[in-house]
């Protein structure tokens, strides 16, 4: 390629030769390259430090015969230089791919470490072996290499850092995250496909053998995404397009651009400006190309009629690319149709039993008669059967009965699409003995489609709609889970509900039930509903909007939802009881509708920008108008310096941002933030990819209780009067990868009983005074392994749990005697690839 500095890797080259040109291209790309240099500085003077070893690595390696050892090692830097290649082309406005880098760059900095501390080893091993009588000698030498492995050690975790985070990027104009990558990976099979056995033979001998491009087509909820998936985790699949397969989910508002990207993301390749669809597709079809002639399957699940012209751009002519599309429909001209059907009774008296009747439960069981005729109800839907016989589960024979007149009463009068969401709605009125849960169920059709709710939106809507704590929202997600009407994903392996986070939870919903949940919301005049839902596609207004000048709404809760091609033109609405909005939003520029500072009862704002890049409001204001707003969350916005400096924010007790551009607000604001927020007792700020140092005055937010500062890449320091936070129970401050220390006020944090300072690799020792956090229940050091502990964790008598990594695990060993009711848990990494 013109311009990179080419690492000689040749076969044969020597290991000293090929770590000099490293070096030398670290130092050329510390010249050319001004946004890298403090970090590629830092680079150079560690491999420098290391120089001295080289002609022994190799040396050792030649006389132990270990040849593999070498390669490997040469491997290892042949890869670190395509890594400084790589960021010396990033653009400095352009942060799209530093977080993905930096996981790849750690493993990089992991295998590294293994392998050079597995040389010198081997080398002791060597000596000590040759003769007995230079045992003295033997052992100083031991000493040295163990000495020799924790530098190496600590070089390597600078060099992991360096790396990762040598382009001091500007994400002003583009964003991207940790959360993105694996984006299009085939989801994980969380079902047992009953009754799919032969669909799923017979669809994987097709893939694999016809030249056209399959539909696989069936009604909704008959488990065209459940096949799909299994079909690609079959072995022969996954052996044919190996790492080539993405799965990607089209529902009605996406379009190719956005499909594209996604691909792009998932290649862990920087996504150009697209100019149009025309050009996006021109790109992906270049990538396919450069991916073969290796095999590559594009799945595009639920596929609507107006995305078929999605479908005829992607049609590429690449040797050995299949696409498969699930969809209610067949798309004729487009490929081989492969028409799934519902189960037949065998297989759907099997699905239904294993639901109502689990075996380590007693539940009522009725006869077989009734029960042949709930399950015939069902229509072999797998969807329907799942909800209904999870529903009945542990129920009374009445309500067997009476549930049985209610499908019975559906399908004998409605059309099959009715009488599919009649027997769910069946389901969901089994809910009444519990009306919050109902409600919540319903108020889940307020999100867009085939999208992931955070948990915490939905906290702080049921918070103020229904007066639900934390713990009762998320008791409400797991009773619609038992009853199949949703799904939780739990993003961290370690994420543990007893400490009252769940930053790390969201909500999935079948298609079908939102559907329901919306025809159930919008069974009643407008002007009655307790909820009301707007969908704009295209700048169309619903004709309900326009034939009103002046609508005046009574509902609690509004959400909007817009797509990429929103004007923001919006009509004239009144709405003075909501209280809590939703705007559901995917431009690059969104202007918040006017008839909002009319909103008096406002208490939730949530906006959440669905595109990829920060949205930059206007009308943002008008937000200062609300006066009894208590909860705010914004995703992916840019915040205006404003935010600060004319706001006042007098009764918010709850502020989440999330990958947000927040420096013009916090960092060139003289305003004292406590001024802004005086009564915020939670804050979260995650993926603020721009946070470099937090806003003037932040310390004095003494009612802070919870604090989460996570995942935010530029964050070095935090504020030496952090211990002006009295009333702080939880700090968590994980994957700030440039944090450097703790300040020493932490000890008057009291009232702190759970930190988290898991993956901020820059944190090499926690304070003394760590010792003085006498309340603290629970500490996450995961990936710390460089952090040394001070002896004054010993006095830490109320630590009950430490969550760490291996190193971490064995540093605490040490305190465990005089730490009795310690627990010392050893953390397995984390699944990253959750947006399947």
């Amino acid at each position: 390629m013109a311009g990179q500095v080419v690492i000689s890797a040749v076969a044969g080259a020597g290991f000293e030769i090929i770590f000099g040109d490293f070096l030398k291209i670290v130092v050329k790309a510390q010249r050319h390259n001004s946004q890298f240099k403090p970090s590629l500085k830092r680079l150079e003077e560690m491999l420098k430090d290391m120089a001295p070893n080289i002609k022994r690595i190799e040396s050792f390696n030649r006389e132990l015969d270990q040849p593999k050892q070498l390669e490997r090692l040469k491997g290892l830097m042949t890869k670190g230089n395509d890594l400084v290649n790589k960021c010396s082309k990033i653009h400095k406005y352009n942060c799209l791919m530093r977080p993905i880098y930096n996981k790849k760059l750690l493993k990089l900095e992991k295998d590294i470490r293994d392998h050079i501390s597995r040389v010198l080893q081997l080398q002791v091993v060597a000596d000590t072996k040759e003769s007995l009588h230079t045992q003295n000698s033997t052992l100083v030498a031991v000493k040295g290499v163990s000495s020799g492995v924790r530098q190496l050690n600590d070089q390597f975790e600078k060099l992991s850092m360096t790396l990762s985070n040598g382009g001091r990027v500007d994400s002003s104009k583009s964003y991207s995250n940790t959360i993105l990558s694996g984006v299009c990976s085939p989801p994980l099979l969380k079902v047992d496909p009953v009754g799919l056995e032969i669909p799923l033979s017979d669809l994987e001998i097709k893939l694999l053998n016809d030249p056209q491009h399959i539909v696989l087509s069936a009604p909704g909820g008959c488990g065209k995404t459940t096949l799909a998936t299994a079909l690609c985790q079959q072995g022969s699949v996954k052996d044919k397009f190996k790492s080539n397969i993405f799965f990607v989910n089209v529902p009605k508002q996406r379009n190719l651009m956005i499909i594209v990207k996604m691909i792009f993301q998932h290649k862990e390749i920087e996504s150009p400006d697209f100019q149009s669809e025309a050009d996006a597709a021109n790109h992906l079809e270049r990538l396919f190309m450069q991916i073969g002639p290796d095999p590559i399957l594009l799945v595009l699940d639920d596929v609507w009629p107006v995305s078929e012209s999605i479908l005829d751009v992607l049609m590429f002519r690449i040797e050995n690319y299949k696409i498969l599309v699930t969809s209610r429909y067949e798309f004729q001209s487009f490929g081989s149709t492969y028409q799934l059907k519902t189960l037949n009774l065998a297989d759907a008296m099997t699905l239904f039993q294993k639901l109502a009747f689990p075996l380590d439960q007693q539940s009522y069981t009725p006869d077989q008669q009734i029960l042949e005729k709930m399950v015939k109800c069902c229509r072999g839907f797998p969807l329907v059967i799942s909800v209904v016989g999870k529903s009945l589960c542990r129920k009374s024979a009445a309500e067997w009965r009476k549930r049985l007149r209610e499908c019975s009463k559906a399908v004998s009068i409605l059309s099959d699409y009715e009488k599919i969401l009649d027997c769910l709605r069946s389901s969901v009125e089994a809910l009444n003995d519990n009306v919050a849960a109902k409600e919540c169920f319903m108020d889940l059709g307020s999100f867009p489609e085939d999208q992931r709710i955070p948990a915490t939106t939905l906290i702080d809507m049921w918070a103020e709609l229904y007066n639900l704590d934390e713990d009762d929202t998320i008791a409400n997600l797991h009773k619609l889970s038992e009853m199949n009407l949703i799904e939780i994903l739990v993003t961290r392996k370690d994420a543990n509900e007893d400490d009252g986070s769940y930053n790390e939870h969201f909500v999935t919903q079948h298609d079908l039930l939102r559907e329901l949940a919306i025809r159930e919301s919008n069974s009643e005049n407008i002007e009655c509903r307790k909820r009301v839902l707007l969908e704009i596609i295209e700048n169309k207004i619903p004709e309900w909007l326009m034939e009103q000048d002046q609508l005046s709404i009574s509902a609690k809760l509004l959400s909007i939802s817009t797509d990429e091609n929103f004007s923001s033109s919006w009509s004239t609405m009144q709405a003075p009881e909501v209280e809590v909005l939703l705007l559901n939003f995917q431009t690059e520029k969104f202007s918040l509708p006017e008839f909002i500072e009319r909103m008096d009862k406002l208490r939730v704002l949530v906006l959440h920008n669905y595109g990829f890049v920060p949205s930059e409001m206007s009308n943002f204001p008008l937000l200062g108008s609300l006066s009894n707003l208590k909860r705010i969350r914004l995703e992916k916005v840019s915040i205006p310096s404003l935010f600060l400096t004319s706001m006042k924010w007098r009764k918010l007790e709850k502020m989440s941002l999330v990958m947000c551009n927040i420096h013009e607000a916090f960092n060139k604001s003289t305003n004292n933030i406590s001024d802004a927020f005086p009564k915020i007792v939670d804050l979260t700020i995650d993926y603020c990819n721009d946070l470099e140092e937090l806003p003037t005055g932040f310390c004095d937010l003494v009612l802070l209780r919870k604090l989460s500062i996570t995942n935010c890449h530029k964050l070095s320091a935090l504020p030496e009067d952090m211990g002006n936070l009295l009333d702080l129970e939880v700090l968590r401050l994980n994957s700030c990868i440039e944090l450097t220390e703790l300040p020493a006020t932490i000890g008057r944090l009291r009232k702190l009983q759970i930190l988290d300072i898991s993956e901020c690799l820059s944190v090499t020792k926690l304070p003394e005074q760590i010792g003085q956090l006498h309340d603290l229940r629970k500490l996450y050091m995961i990936d710390c392994s460089s952090c040394e502990l001070p002896s004054s964790v010993e006095n830490l008598f109320h630590l009950k749990e430490v969550i760490g990594d291996q190193e971490t695990a064995m540093s605490w060993n040490r305190f465990k005697p005089r730490l009795p009711s310690l627990t010392i848990k050893v953390h397995k990494e984390n699944n990253l690839n959750w947006l399947g």
